[in-house]
């Protein structure tokens, strides 16, 4: 097997896609950033051979590639391999590096959307590029999609290629791509790698409270301000009920015997909160969320407004979407305007060819390794190419070092995704899509 060249590519190609300055502003309808990016990607894959697809969907500058390798067997479903080209926001003034420099160092390399997620792009370009100067015939056909706008939802990328261009994930049945395959080191040094099987449901909301508006120095008993702080206040102190999903409770079990701590499903919690860095991930997906994150009220110190405005963010789990709806409007209570941008949550099950691939794959380079399913809190592409009946998986192979947090890294401070991880990265998804997938 020939992989020294993609392991030698991969961080050229990480710190490249980094320095391509992919910003998404979340400005549905302005134009997008990720262009340069997507033409960075169809260059390398158009060099090696590919014919490559570019299209630019819902608003000029969305950027998205897609390759396809063809399989053996075109009857069989297809592989689709995905990741998003562009990265959220990121202050210079914060970071110890500068966030768009792609810089290698300290064994790392640096830059918004090392983890999150061009280095994972890198690996696949990397391993793209390998398999068809190998002229590899993988056993299904693979398709390589590389697409824009992930982190203001999908809807100028994934979602509108799903609705607009589905021929271009034509026979695809099952896909990997971003937050999964990555490493937790528990007990003695054993270490386990996390597959996403499951993620959390989405609802983005708008609340509006109306009053009337005035001077301040009068008495005032319909004031928007506070009727739609007093919400948020009932909102933030409300705890959901905890539902110990399929996914938590194999992740949960699994660590429990690799570290001999028996889990007692009763108390899932005490055995979130033994997992470290991992504790705030896990514990997020025990329970739907809903969380305040702007407020927007007012125009002048002495004057109040008419109305007041805020964003939350609400997380629910799958299959939960109309319960959520439902506490939240008696949690709120009347009078606060809810407008929701809503995308359901995705599961599937820890089984498989693919999954024994995956295993085999991870064993065969971190010999005594162990898979396990968990669900991830935030949203991925995945959301969109269910749609189309495509199972999904969340799958981006990396091995890192004990001590780091990685989950803090995503959208942080200082993003960075170790070297060795990246090269371990492209050795496992070389093995997996050259195998009996």
């Amino acid at each position: 097997m020939n992989q020294v060249r993609a392991v030698d590519e991969v961080v050229g190609f990480a710190a490249d896609l980094i320095a391509i300055d992919t910003t998404n502003a979340s400005d549905s309808g302005g134009p997008g950033t990720e262009r340069p990016a997507a033409e960075y990607v169809a260059e390398k894959l158009t060099e090696v051979g590919y014919d490559v697809t570019y299209v630019e969907s819902g608003a000029p500058g969305r950027g998205n590639v897609i390759a396809r390798l063809p399989g053996a067997d075109p009857a069989r479903g297809a592989l689709l391999v995905h990741g998003h080209l562009d990265v959220v926001p990121a202050d210079a003034a914060e970071w110890s590096v500068h966030p768009f420099a792609g810089e290698v160092r300290d064994g790392y390399v640096w830059g918004r959307g090392a983890v999150d997620m061009k280095g994972t792009l890198a690996m696949s370009l990397a391993v793209a590029r390998q398999l068809k100067r190998d002229a590899v015939v993988p056993n299904r056909d693979l398709i390589f999609a590389y697409v824009a706008d992930e982190e203001a939802g999908g809807f100028n990328g994934a979602r509108w290629l799903v609705d607009h261009r589905p021929e271009l994930f034509e026979g695809a049945t099952e896909a990997i791509s971003e937050v999964g395959g990555f490493s937790v080191t528990v007990g003695d040094g054993a270490r386990a790698y996390l597959v996403e099987t499951a993620e959390k449901g989405v609802a983005w909301l708008r609340l509006t409270a109306r009053g009337t508006a005035g001077h301040a120095s009068l008495l005032h008993t319909d004031n928007a301000v506070a009727k739609l702080a007093a919400a948020i206040t009932r909102l933030e102190q409300h705890e959901f009920p905890l539902v110990l999903t399929g996914p938590v409770a194999e992740l949960l079990e699994g660590l429990a015997e690799m570290t001999g701590v028996p889990f007692d499903p009763d108390r899932p919690e005490a055995a979130v909160a033994r997992l470290g860095h991992l504790a705030r991930l896990v514990g997020a997906t025990l329970r739907d969320t809903a969380t305040v994150t702007m407020f927007e009220a007012g125009y002048k110190g002495n004057v109040v407004p008419s109305t007041a405005r805020a964003t939350v963010d609400g997380r629910m789990l799958p299959g939960r979407e109309a319960v959520f709806e439902a506490s939240l409007a008696e949690i709120l209570g009347p009078g606060i305007e809810r407008e929701y941008l809503h995308m359901p949550g995705v599961a599937t099950t820890f089984d498989g060819s693919l999954v024994d691939a995956m295993a085999a794959a991870i064993g065969a380079e971190d010999p005594g390794a162990r898979l396990l399913p968990y669900m991830l809190s935030a949203s991925t592409d995945a959301k969109s190419f269910q749609r189309l009946g495509i199972r999904h998986f969340g799958f981006s192979p990396l091995r890192l070092p004990p001590d780091l947090d990685f989950t803090s890294l995503f959208h942080g401070v200082d993003e960075r995704v170790p070297v060795d991880g990246l090269k371990f990265g492209v050795r496992v998804l070389d093995r997996l899509l050259r195998g009996p997938i």
